[in-house]
């Protein structure tokens, strides 16, 4: 007999059950992760499991048999075993990686800081009245680096009182202080230590990111390309009817401009022509000399120079419509471009 099959024989039976139920779980969804649960009281952690349920499962065991289910199942699912070390459960999903993060950032809460914990981050006890009687607690808070005193009738803290950066240790002094105001510095929730999903490993750092902020680069960097697509004259499904709107301003400016006659072009030939007219008649001072109909006739304000006019608007068709244009044609792009935002938010939940 083999030192294999021997060593197969000693697994107890509840062992080999519970790596079998394991293996079960973790085929059974797309995303897998590691999770620590270190310092979550077990009423919270039931809390927790009880927000998942529906969308994610949690589960628990030995170390030693979460790494045995993670090996069998393989698949990639291997690389998260260096994940399993301390008080720590499998989480898995059919949520894409990111929704999961988001999902268990949201569900921490807030928690006391006990004497001998590393603080997450500075400690700070707020300007305000603490709602206490004076008494020796005033003293309390100044031995742990208050500015706290005796102020109508109650302590009050003068101003923002840092009491332990970030890192340090806190002492039984600053959480007895803490507990009396009922101040909770830390968050308790599962810290999400690495998810495997579709071939890729991910760590936190790469799963923290801003949505809004993501989704707003996304959707900047669309209209430049729309915009650099328009002035580059590059068609796309995108930008062809910007290009195409583009094109008829232009071909209108010109037409209008060599006063080439066309039923598209008439009502505009006979109003340039007749603000021509106009702006020549002002400038006539013997009214006899001019048809009754146009004696005291005023340059039109805005059409006095016709060919100026015809100039600015092709000048803005060539310059500044492609920006104009792509802006209005978020329309187009809420119909025919909006799969990729619509997919960004499908991925955030």
């Amino acid at each position: 007999m083999s030192a294999e099959e021997r060593t197969t024989e000693t697994v107890p039976e509840w062992k080999r059950e519970e790596v079998d139920e394991l293996v079960d779980l973790l085929e059974k969804y797309d995303s897998v992760g590691v999770v620590s649960v270190t310092g979550i009281p077990s009423k919270q952690l039931q809390d927790m499991r009880r927000g998942l349920h529906g969308s994610a499962a949690l589960r628990m065991s030995r170390n030693t048999l979460l790494v045995r289910a993670l090996e069998e199942v393989d698949d990639g699912l291997e690389d998260l075993t260096q994940y399993i070390s301390g008080e720590v459960g499998l989480v898995a999903t059919n949520d894409n990686p990111f929704g999961l993060f988001q999902q268990l950032e949201e569900s921490k809460t807030p928690a006391p800081i006990n004497a001998g914990e590393v603080a997450p981050n500075d400690i700070v006890i707020p300007e305000g009245d603490t709602g206490i009687d004076p008494g020796p607690f005033v003293g309390e808070l100044q031995q742990i680096g208050a500015n706290a005193r005796i102020q109508e009738g109650s302590i009050q803290v003068m101003e923002d009182s840092v009491v332990v950066e970030e890192g340090e240790t806190v002492s039984t002094d600053v959480a007895n202080v803490l507990t009396e105001l009922g101040i909770e510095p830390k968050e308790v929730g599962l810290d999400l230590r690495g998810v495997y999903s579709e071939g890729v490993l991910f760590t936190p750092d790469e799963l923290e990111i801003d949505v809004e902020e993501y989704r707003a680069d996304i959707q900047s960097a669309a209209a430049s390309a729309r915009n650099l697509s328009v002035n580059a004259e590059y068609p796309t499904t995108q930008t062809a009817p910007t290009l195409i709107r583009k094109a008829q301003g232009e071909a209108k400016s010109l037409g209008l401009q060599a006063s080439i006659e066309s039923p598209d072009l008439a009502d505009d030939l006979v109003s340039k022509a007749d603000a021509q007219v106009r702006a020549l008649a002002s400038q006539i001072d013997d009214e006899e000399a001019l048809p009754e109909e146009l004696q005291d006739v005023e340059a039109p304000a805005a059409a006095a120079e016709p060919e100026a006019e015809a100039d600015s608007e092709d000048e803005q068709s060539d310059e500044q419509e492609p920006e104009s244009e792509a802006d209005a044609d978020d329309s187009d792009d809420d119909e025919d471009g909006g799969d990729g935002a619509e997919g960004l938010g499908e991925m955030f939940g």
